[in-house]
């Protein structure tokens, strides 16, 4: 297809940037030479893989340390290494670092595993993962769906998103063996989808087999290097969902579209817009970002009566939410439900709070009076709750 490659001609990295990379790689085995320890520094993550997308500016490194050093503190040694980068560390089930100049790198320490059981770390896989990868040689089908997927913002297998890590697009398109496989196997999913790449459960159901809490969710994908994992179990249904209706729509209609980010045109909305900016704290932006949606899910499900037609939110430096609503004023006065009239005590309670009742449906009912009735005083009410201002640098309506 002539559009897929003038597509992939857009989308591969600049040479400078990659020149930039290898240099930085080769200090810091300079450094590991130095200090004579015994490991080596590796690129890893789509770099690796050569699916490093255009305008991406992260880069995995993994420093790969001899098993000898297996029950030393991997996090300490790499410290000591690269301490003149000023690193800023980052927690995780093992600490690893960041480093930003024009590119950001992301240094990880593991152990130099030849086999999934000398792992110590779930870290360790990563180096196992870029090799299984890199056998299959469909760099250039990766990148696609990689674009694909972002571009249709099912990417991201972090907690605020609940989309597709790049491993899982990996697995996914080496599995149905291009792009355009993928696109056409994902139109066809339904509600529940199995994939196992190394027919590791060749003669049983993995269903039977893998802990309960990873296989709730739409897409089970047996992790090819570690057999016992769903590597899709983040995908929520929503994400799952997503994917399906844009395979479908691009192959009805195929376009460049599909691999650039789509602005929301609020020019078109029929409703009340409503659009917040907020400023998000410091901290690891998985932890962030989690906070930003929780606050997007409180004032989705707050101002639910004046009912919600679409709602989405973006962040990059800062983020913004945005609720379209069908209606911006309510009556003044709203009807609560009270219990059942046989329920004579409960009943005579319900009396006692509320001072203008009345009986419908066999059921004892209220009118109470709203404390706001038109969405901006109500959204500008809402956004100094301790619940919002605590999980957000600042946040106010547009």
């Amino acid at each position: 297809m002539e559009l897929l490659k003038e597509v992939l001609s857009e989308i591969k990295p600049k040479q400078s940037k990659i020149k930039e990379a290898e240099e930085f790689i080769k200090k810091i085995n300079f450094l590991i030479k130095k200090k004579g320890i015994k490991a080596k520094a590796v690129f890893g993550g789509s770099y690796s893989k050569k699916t490093w997308l255009k305008g991406d500016a992260d880069i995995d490194i993994f420093v790969k340390f001899d098993m000898k050093y297996s029950d030393e503190n991997l996090s300490q040694l790499l410290a000591s290494l690269i301490k003149q980068f000023k690193p800023q560390k980052v927690h995780g089930s093992r600490d690893y670092f960041q480093i930003n100049n024009s590119l950001k790198f992301e240094i990880v320490p593991v152990l130099n595993i030849k086999k999934p059981q000398d792992a110590h770390n779930v870290t360790d896989f990563s180096p196992l993962h870029v090799k299984w990868a890199n056998k299959a040689r469909k760099s250039d089908e990766i990148l696609l769906a990689k674009k694909f997927f972002k571009a249709n913002k099912v990417y991201g297998a972090e907690s605020y998103i609940k989309g597709f890590s790049g491993h899982v697009v990996d697995i996914l398109t080496i599995f149905y063996g291009s792009f355009l496989g993928l696109i056409k196997s994902v139109s066809k999913w339904g509600s529940k989808t199995i994939i196992d790449p190394e027919k590791r459960y060749k003669n049983k159901n993995p269903l039977f087999v893998l802990n309960k809490s990873k296989i709730s969710g739409p897409l089970i994908v047996i992790d090819p290097v570690q057999p016992d994992r769903n590597a899709a179990s983040v995908v929520s249904q929503e994400k799952y969902q997503q994917l399906i209706t844009a395979a479908k729509s691009f192959l009805e209609s195929p376009s460049k579209k599909f691999f650039e980010e789509q602005k929301k045109d609020f020019s078109k909305v029929k409703g009340s817009l409503l659009i917040l900016e907020i400023s998000p704290l410091k901290g690891k932006k998985d932890v962030v970002g989690s906070k930003l949606l929780k606050v997007f899910e409180y004032l989705k499900n707050k101002i639910e009566d004046f009912e919600l037609i679409d709602s989405g939110w973006d962040w990059n430096k800062t983020a913004k939410f945005f609720f379209v609503l069908k209606k911006n004023i309510l009556p003044e006065e709203v009807v609560r439900e009270g219990p059942l009239l046989k329920f004579e005590e409960h009943v005579k309670n319900f009396k006692k709070i509320h001072s203008k009742t009345f009986i419908k449906n066999d059921r004892i009912n209220a009118s109470v009076k709203r404390a706001h009735t038109e969405i901006r005083s109500f959204i500008e009410d809402l956004i100094k709750q301790d619940f919002v201002i605590e999980k957000v640098s600042s946040i106010k309506l547009i």
